[in-house]
């Protein structure tokens, strides 16, 4: 299991464009992506998981990769999300 904990920096926190962007950086992955925000853990292959989370700017989250090419799958998603300036 991979885990790393990032800061949400888009203005909007982590709605709807950005999560979709997250969503879809995800979704490529073969092993199983969460997202944690207050306690709550979602799956962040899940748009309306994602959502559901209610993520702010400025808040820290934990990305967590379990899996096949686990290690890969979360640099990606955080190459993607940085590209985009959705974390920092």
């Amino acid at each position: 299991m991979q885990e790393v904990k990032v800061v949400v920096v888009d203005p909007v926190g982590l709605h709807a464009r950005p999560a979709t962007v997250a969503v879809n950086a995800a979704s490529k992955c073969k092993c199983k992506v969460s997202v944690s925000f207050k306690g709550k853990t979602v799956d962040m292959k899940s748009i309306m998981g994602v959502m559901s989370l209610g993520i702010p700017t400025q808040s820290e989250i934990t990305l967590t990769c379990d899996g096949e090419e686990e290690e890969k799958a979360l640099e990606t998603i955080i190459e993607t999300l940085r590209a985009q300036k959705v974390i920092e």
